[in-house]
């Protein structure tokens, strides 16, 4: 009896022959617990794609990015990463408060290689992490449900040129996005927004 297949996995995996190779990805790939290789290639990462749904269940997916390590694997079960200032939508986060269910994609696009961990998610202004993470806003904690690798062939391969310089780093100054002194939204920023402190530099 499958646990991750539906209905309309099964109809197109009888439409085009794929059911054993599906039946057997599950059986050998797929699984609850982040690994020690698991672990290693989720703190190497700077990035990866997150997969909300809202409670009318219409989807949502957004890059998330910071230094290498900022998602951190708690334990066999658990990944945990912090929620840094965006645009104040909280489009994915808010999801999350009405529906815990999320996927993310971790990919390296340097050797070709991706993996997928689904599970539910919880958000926390009290966790404990939050100390290790320089303007954090509360950490998200992610407990797994599926863990999996991807079939590497369609990634393209990409190099780093350079990490964004507004992730926060301890010891210094964030800079403001120019967006948010732009004449349509400096005058609705939240009070305590860094954009409106006349000291930061702008980019």
């Amino acid at each position: 009896m499958s646990v991750i297949y539906h209905e309309g996995n099964r109809d197109l995996q009888q439409r085009f022959d794929t059911t054993r190779i599906a039946d057997r990805i599950e059986e050998v790939l797929v699984s609850d617990v982040i690994s020690v290789h698991d672990r290693s290639f989720i703190e190497s990462r700077d990035m990866f794609f997150l997969a909300t749904a809202d409670d009318a269940g219409l989807p949502n997916c957004s890059y998330k990015g910071g230094e290498p390590g900022f998602v951190r694997v708690i334990d066999e079960h658990t990944v945990a990463f912090p929620n840094f200032d965006g645009n104040g939508m909280y489009l994915s986060m808010g999801n999350v408060l009405v529906n815990p269910a999320v996927g993310m994609l971790f990919i390296d696009f340097e050797r070709g290689h991706r993996m997928r961990l689904n599970g539910n998610a919880t958000i926390d202004a009290n966790d404990p992490l939050m100390s290790e993470y320089p303007e954090a806003q509360f950490i998200v904690r992610v407990r797994a449900r599926e863990v999996f690798p991807n079939c590497p062939r369609y990634i393209h391969r990409y190099k780093l040129v350079e990490r964004s310089r507004f992730v926060p780093r301890k010891g210094k100054t964030t800079p403001v996005p120019a967006w948010k002194c732009a004449e349509w939204s400096a005058d609705a920023l939240p009070e305590r927004d860094p954009a409106r402190d006349p000291t930061r530099e702008v980019l």
